[in-house]
């Protein structure tokens, strides 16, 4: 059944969105409130699966581990965009992306997703 998982989000992903996404329901966790700046992108990723929460980054090299993890069969959860996408579209939009990402039947069969937004 399609629905809302709980969001562990990196430093990169912007104020107004984590924001956002609290007030639309979202379970969100962000790892400058629990870890300060400038941590580790390894252990935050093991730290969101742990926690059993899907980690959210605009961070190339979190990508970057995430494939290294999905190619070694490592179990996790990990949404990703370009940062850069974020500066030109609607914050509305990037939060309905989430909502269409939920709603899904199965949205993490492949353990990275990247968000959809438009070009």
């Amino acid at each position: 059944m399609p629905g809302r998982f709980p969001l562990f989000t990196d430093e990169n992903v912007d104020g107004p969105i984590i924001r956002g996404l609290r007030q639309r329901g979202w379970d969100v966790q962000h790892a400058t409130e629990e870890f300060g700046e400038k941590t580790i992108d390894v252990p935050l990723l093991e730290h969101a699966t742990g926690l059993e929460r899907v980690m959210v980054s605009t961070d190339k090299h979190l990508l970057q581990i995430g494939e290294q993890w999905a190619q070694a069969g490592r179990a996790f959860r990990l949404i990703w965009w370009e940062q850069k996408r974020t500066q030109r579209i609607l914050l509305a939009t990037v939060l309905d992306a989430f909502d269409e990402l939920a709603a899904e039947e199965d949205a993490f069969l492949y353990p990275i997703r990247f968000l959809k937004l438009p070009k």
